[in-house]
């Protein structure tokens, strides 16, 4: 069964906590960055469903138990972008046009792999601004991130 996604719950919990921390999620700051456990964060208020499969799911109890795709980008990326109908949110990547307040972008500000997510939480005459962790942003000009290359990702739902 696929439930909605709430975008509006998802945005206004990024504009809560972009220059703050939940306490009830350990800070991954000082840990390789904090962005994507944000973004799970985000997805979650945002009506996720946690997925406890350790190697293929989405989930976060603590600092040592969690899956790797609650803080990797690049594992984020693959659990949003599965192919099987396993709970929790779902995705698929889009143009830039079709992203929407609540979606995500991961960036690739290196050479080789993406490196940053980000939410967008505004979208106004055709400028998206995103909020993220760990260089802490509430609605940043997309425009204003150095990045090589991007990967918009719509959330289409979530899988219960």
């Amino acid at each position: 069964m696929i439930e909605q996604y709430d975008r509006k719950s998802a945005v206004e919990y990024a504009r809560k906590w972009a220059l703050g921390r939940n306490p009830n999620f350990a800070d991954f700051n000082e840990m390789g960055g904090d962005c994507t456990n944000f973004i799970s964060q985000c997805l979650l208020a945002g009506g996720g469903i946690l997925n406890y499969d350790y190697v293929r799911g989405w989930f976060y109890e603590s600092l040592t138990k969690r899956s790797p795709s609650w803080t990797s980008v690049s594992y984020l990326q693959n659990f949003l972008l599965r192919k099987e109908k396993s709970v929790g949110p779902f995705g698929r990547i889009a143009t830039i046009d079709e992203i929407e307040m609540g979606d995500i972008i991961q960036l690739r500000q290196n050479a080789t792999h993406f490196n940053h997510t980000v939410i967008v939480t505004n979208k106004t005459g055709g400028n998206i601004y995103v909020s993220a962790h760990t260089n802490d942003a509430l609605d940043k000009p997309l425009e204003k991130y150095y990045y090589k290359a991007l990967m918009p990702i719509k959330i289409l739902g979530i899988y219960s």
